[in-house]
Formats: C-alpha cells, structure tokens, sequence
C-alpha cells in the first residue's frame, strides 16, 4: 500500500514555519490507486496539506483530498461517477509512550496518533487511507433497482398456515 502513493515528507526538510504543499496525483499513481482500491478508476487525486512540527518532536499532518473516482454499480456492475472531498489530521510522534501519559479525553477528541518511523512522515499513505475511507460503500446508478425473487419461497398469502389447516379440518 505504500508503493502506491509514495508521498514522504522528510522531518529535516519541514522548516520552524511548517510545510505547505498542493499534490496531484500522477497518471501511474492513478491506476494504482484504482486497483488497489479495487475500483474501475481514478480520474484524478489531488491534496493540499500542511505539516508543522509541535511539542516533544511530534509533526501534525492536516490537510484535504479532492478526487474523481469511478466505481461499479452494486446492482448493475454499470460504472458510476463520484467525486470525494475529505479532510485528514494526524499526529506523528517519535514516541507514543509519551502520548500516553495525557489526559484520555484528549486523546479521543484530538486527532489520529501514529508513530513517527525514520524521520519521515508518509502523507501517501495517509491520502490513501482518507480516499479509501471516503468511497461510497454501495455506488448505486441511478434508476438500478434491484427486484430478485427467491424461486424456492411462494408469495405471501399464497400459502397461508390457515389455509393448510382449513384443508386438515375438512379431511377431518
């Protein structure tokens, strides 16, 4: 999964102001996301994030996806567009065993936590994680209806359990 957006950003290239950068997804990028994502495709990813460094050596990561995608109906397998908009925010930290020691609520209201590996902080990953996140579970086309009907089960009132014991009462 990291292979497929390789978007690292460097703690020793993030300067004492922070880093702001606009990405847009490559077209090899884009057809890796798409299989990754097991979708029909990617028309385009781009993302606006901002990287700034806060207390303990930790790096906040907060930032937006814009994205047009192209999935498969789930009733009649006919693509249908969509377009993702989604907002990230994670912390990187070189420890967490220091997060820990703040308050829970923090924790829980704040943003992600994850460690901080090698220096570097992957926003790939992270534009990744948010666009698969983002995904319409159920891509519906519009006007696709799904009416199956079980062969095996008879229609209501067809067969009724009164009308199985009526017939008993008459043998009777």
């Amino acid at each position: 999964m990291t292979d497929t957006l390789d978007w690292a950003e460097k703690t020793t290239d993030i300067p004492a102001g922070g880093l702001d950068r606009q990405r847009e997804a490559t077209a090899d990028e884009l057809g890796r996301i798409a299989k990754a994502l097991d979708i029909l495709s990617v028309a385009d990813l781009s993302s606006h994030y901002r990287i700034v460094a806060i207390s303990g050596g930790a790096y906040r990561l907060s930032g937006s996806i814009s994205a047009n995608v192209e999935q498969a109906c789930v009733v009649s397998l006919e693509p249908v567009r969509g377009a993702v908009k989604a907002a990230f925010d994670v912390e990187f930290w070189p420890d967490l065993k220091s997060e820990e020691s703040e308050e829970e609520a923090s924790i829980l209201s704040g943003s992600d936590v994850e460690l901080l590996e090698h220096g570097l902080i992957p926003v790939g990953r992270i534009v990744f994680e948010t666009l698969s996140a983002s995904l319409d579970p159920y891509p519906r086309r519009e006007g696709a209806e799904f009416d199956w009907k079980d062969p095996k089960v008879e229609e209501p009132g067809a067969h009724s359990p009164f009308a199985t014991l009526a017939k008993l009462k008459d043998k009777g």
